[in-house]
């Protein structure tokens, strides 16, 4: 049987990674004509996958590395230091293609018996699509954010042929054709005030028109509105293959950690628990961490804290060693029994837990589509990348999350500095209290749309035939 090879490029970040290998899973599981394999592209710092994300099915080929970027720029503009960094590797893409896949064996199939379907590379990866443009192989977009923010990308040559420039701002209300609601400038991702990240996004965006599909962690129950605002025949074919998941969750945690969470966890009655959790990079100074404190401990709720270490540049945070150094002093003495404070939680199986009925997010897409299919409501707290639109979105597009912040950024806007504001312990307990309202309407629409998200992956479902569609598309590519 011809094989129909498919090459994935995603961007070398945790959670890139992670949606990447679950789709190209999911591509798998859908046809057997297709065999995949990933380029990974590896960071000056830190690990660049772990064992959690490799798959048996899938052909791992690790990139040589590169001269990066110089390192002053990740703190004028993190969005253009990886967008350049990842254009470096061209020349490897380009090889690794014609060496590795086009022109040798794999797992018993000779490599007259493959044929290149297609590449898929990650939004930050769209430079790669001029290599497929010179090897004459049809190219698709994987973006693993949602239809709105695509929306936003795919609005900003709109913008700038009618600017010339970045957001300010002080700009008024935004409109923009993927949201209902005009948006604030507070809302929108620090990238669009930067020069040079604003230029990164916008030629992104304008390289997305070339490719024969872009394909999106999203459904069409949870999105209407940005998926039909899509289809006005200037995008691509788009694609929903959301919600996906990494549901058997963090196999690398050490056993008797996760061991002592899940149970304390057993322990504790149904849905009275939140969970605080920040994602891979998410961390705080100790004037937000001691607010934090005294903010849960004032709700009267049980709760579940990831607290993480920063680290220079951008290196993955660390545990910390001692909390009583970091939290207000008694602080872990007076919460004993009804709160946990811990380091790296495994986010899947701390959700899907029965005493868990609440999660202080920071809005990474990818912890949305989990918190959604598992019917956890979110408050929202937004740090960095696309998260305030996300949480926007959350909040007043979909009425799907509790708004503690959607202004909240980690940095400044390109001046590399610390905490620009500090939410206080009074908003936080306030946001705590409202989401644990079991009378909250917000926690009856997360239920409902978490049995919208399952069917839409199920038989028949959107996401299902969509991919079935997109499926067609590659295969027939070639003869």
């Amino acid at each position: 049987m011809m094989k129909a090879e498919l090459v994935f490029v995603p961007a070398p970040g945790r959670g890139h990674l992670v949606s990447t290998v679950e789709f190209a899973k999911r591509l798998l599981n859908r046809d057997q004509r297709l065999s995949i394999t990933v380029l990974v592209i590896r960071l000056p710092f830190g690990p660049v996958m772990d064992s959690s994300i490799g798959d048996s099915q899938i052909r791992f080929v690790y990139l040589p590395p590169v001269q990066p970027p110089p390192l002053d720029l990740i703190s004028k503009s993190p969005e253009k230091y990886f967008s350049d960094l990842i254009e470096s590797h061209k020349p490897h893409v380009r090889a690794a293609i014609t060496d590795c896949v086009l022109s040798a064996d794999r797992a018993g199939v000779s490599s007259n018996s493959v044929r290149l379907a297609g590449i898929v590379v990650d939004l930050f990866c769209s430079s790669m699509i001029d290599v497929a443009n010179e090897l004459g192989i049809p190219s698709y977009v994987f973006f693993t954010s949602g239809a709105a923010f695509l929306g936003l990308m795919l609005h900003l040559p709109t913008h700038h042929n009618q600017t010339g420039a970045e957001f300010n701002e002080s700009d008024p209300d935004s409109i923009i054709p993927s949201y209902a609601n005009p948006v604030p400038a507070t809302a929108l991702p620090s990238f669009v005030f930067n020069k040079d990240g604003y230029t990164s996004f916008l030629k992104h965006a304008m390289k997305f028109s070339e490719t024969r599909g872009i394909i999106v962690n999203t459904f069409a129950e949870l999105e209407p509105h940005a998926l039909n605002s899509l289809l006005d025949g200037h995008a691509p074919p788009i694609y929903t293959a959301g919600p996906l998941l990494d549901l058997e969750g963090q196999k690398n945690l050490p056993r008797s950690d996760r061991d002592r969470i899940m149970n304390w966890l057993d322990g504790q009655p149904s849905l009275s628990v939140v969970l605080l959790c920040f994602g891979s990079m998410g961390t705080f100074d100790t004037t937000q961490l001691t607010e934090m404190a005294v903010g849960l401990e004032r709700s009267g709720h049980r709760f579940l804290w990831s607290i993480r270490r920063r680290q220079p540049t951008m290196a993955v945070p660390e545990d910390v060693v001692d909390y009583e150094e970091v939290l207000p002093a008694g602080f872990l003495k007076r919460v004993d029994g009804r709160g946990m404070v811990c380091g790296w939680v495994p986010q899947v199986e701390v959700l899907a837990h029965e005493a868990v009925g609440g999660f202080v997010s920071h809005c990474g897409w990818n912890s949305i589509l989990e918190s959604l299919w598992f019917g956890v409501p979110v408050v929202t707290w937004p740090i960095y990348a696309e998260q305030q639109i996300n949480a926007f979105e959350m909040v007043r597009e979909l009425g799907l999350g509790v708004e503690l912040r959607l202004d909240y950024r980690k940095q400044a806007h390109g001046d590399g500095g610390g905490d620009v504001d500090v939410v206080t312990a009074e908003d936080i307990e306030r946001a705590v209290r409202c989401l644990m309202d079991g009378d909250n309407p917000v926690r009856k629409k997360v239920g409902e749309m978490a049995e919208k998200s399952r069917k839409a992956v199920a038989d028949g479902g959107s996401s299902f035939t969509s991919i079935v569609r997109l499926v067609e598309d590659m295969l027939g590519n070639n003869p």
